[in-house]
């Protein structure tokens, strides 16, 4: 299965893109792959790539803080996470608006399911806008992801979604509590969990991403 990538900009912010061949008779998943904190999308695109998923356009897009040095975050961490987590959850908004303009462009026909994955702060996004955005989402996937501080604002009751969750009890960045605590929250709110505890570090291991591919493919 062959992946033509593409670089472009949306809102002034780099995206690249993942087009594989589409069989136009079955669902089409659009899925998008935040990056972990100061980092790029380029970076998440090494592991975007060893995915073998079936039917799915990919999206890479750069986060929306300067972290300085051409390395990009979602949101910052201390007084200001609130705030940023909020800012963060309208830009990803507007990635997913114009992701389906540009597909929905090429085939108006395609009828596209969003999806969410992530690493790190990816997975914590990822996540995080399964509680608060405002787009329906079909399936979300976490590896080492947690819960920042979100802002004060009520949770609404959407629908039930399957999430899987993947952490690593020696993860020395995002301890494993943490991950865990973030995983029985999406629970919390009604959705179908699936949680693998590995013995992995702070890392994308080829088993993660076999996991993510069975998960994207059921």
């Amino acid at each position: 299965m062959t992946t033509k990538y593409t670089t472009t900009e949306w809102n002034k912010k780099k995206i690249i893109l993942g087009e594989t061949e589409i069989d136009e008779e079955k669902p089409v998943n659009l899925l998008i792959g935040f990056h972990g904190a100061s980092s790029t999308p380029e970076n998440m695109l090494v592991q975007g790539n060893r995915l073998k998923i079936q039917n799915t356009l990919m999206v890479f897009p750069e986060g929306q803080i300067n972290a300085g040095d051409g390395i990009w975050s979602w949101w910052e961490d201390g007084p200001r996470q609130k705030e940023t987590v909020k800012g963060f959850i309208t830009y990803t908004s507007q990635i997913i608006d114009s992701a389906h303009r540009y597909f929905l462009n090429l085939n108006p026909q395609r009828n596209l399911r969003t999806c969410l994955w992530g690493f790190s702060q990816g997975g914590a996004a990822s996540l995080t806008y399964t509680l608060l955005g405002t787009h329906a989402l079909f399936k979300v996937a976490s590896i080492c992801g947690f819960l920042p501080e979100l802002p004060n604002q009520a949770i609404e009751k959407r629908k039930t979604l399957n999430i899987l969750g993947i952490f690593g009890s020696n993860d020395e960045v995002v301890p494993s509590f943490l991950a865990d605590h973030a995983l029985e929250e999406m629970k919390n709110h009604g959705h179908q969990v699936e949680s693998k505890e590995t013995a992995q570090s702070h890392e994308v291991k080829p088993e993660n991403l076999q996991s993510l591919c069975d998960f994207f493919n059921s």
